[in-house]
C-alpha cells in the first residue's frame, strides 16, 4: 500500500525546511511544489528538505527534487537534504545530486552546519 504524500513547511533560525512524508512521486508534485513556495515566501536563503518521512522516492520523484533544485539555484537559494537513508544518499550520489545539494545524516547536523 503507497504511503500518500505530504509536505509541511517550518522555519527554524532562518532556515525554511520542508518536511516530507510518504512516497515521493508523480502524485507528490502538487504537495512539494506548494510546500517550496511556501518556504520562499518566508524569504530564507537556505531551504532544507528534510526526507526522514520519506517512504519511498522514484525516478519521477528524483526529477521533482532536480525541479526545486533549479528553482532554488536561479533565486539564489541554498537547498540541502538531511534524513535521506543510505540507499537514496546512494541514488543521490550516483545521479549527481550530492555534488549540487549537500546531503547531511539529520536535520540537527545540517542546522550545525549552516549556523557555522
Amino acid at each position: 500500500m503507497a504511503s500518500p504524500f505530504s509536505a509541511n513547511v517550518r522555519s527554524h533560525d532562518g532556515m525554511a525546511i520542508l518536511d516530507l512524508q510518504g512516497e515521493i512521486n508523480i502524485f507528490a508534485e502538487q504537495a512539494m511544489n506548494a510546500a517550496y513556495s511556501g518556504a520562499v515566501q518566508q524569504d530564507c536563503k537556505t531551504i532544507l528538505l528534510n526526507f526522514r518521512d520519506a517512504t519511498y522516492i522514484n525516478s519521477t520523484g528524483i526529477a521533482l527534487v532536480v525541479g526545486l533544485m533549479a528553482q532554488a539555484r536561479k533565486s539564489g537559494r541554498r537547498l540541502l537534504a538531511s534524513g535521506l537513508s543510505a540507499h537514496y544518499q546512494e541514488i543521490f550520489k550516483i545521479t549527481r545530486l550530492a555534488d549540487f545539494m549537500p546531503i547531511y545524516a539529520d536535520e540537527v547536523k545540517a542546522l550545525a552546519e549552516v549556523r557555522s
